[in-house]
């Protein structure tokens, strides 16, 4: 997911460089929504390893 925010980033970059203002926006809203999802799944995966929820533990 972080790979597809990186290339919409990068695709507003170059549209903004082209001039295609609109293009440019939309592509960088699908990269911060994109980003900010990346970084939600990474925070629940952090907070869960934290606790130790899933692991397997052997007898």
């Amino acid at each position: 997911m972080l790979k597809w925010a990186l290339i919409f980033a990068v695709i507003a970059v170059v549209a903004g460089l082209l001039g295609f203002t609109g293009i440019a926006a939309g592509a960088a809203g699908i990269a911060k929504a994109l980003f900010v999802i990346a970084l939600l799944i990474f925070a629940v995966f952090v907070a869960l390893a934290l606790l130790g929820i899933g692991a397997v533990r052997k007898p």
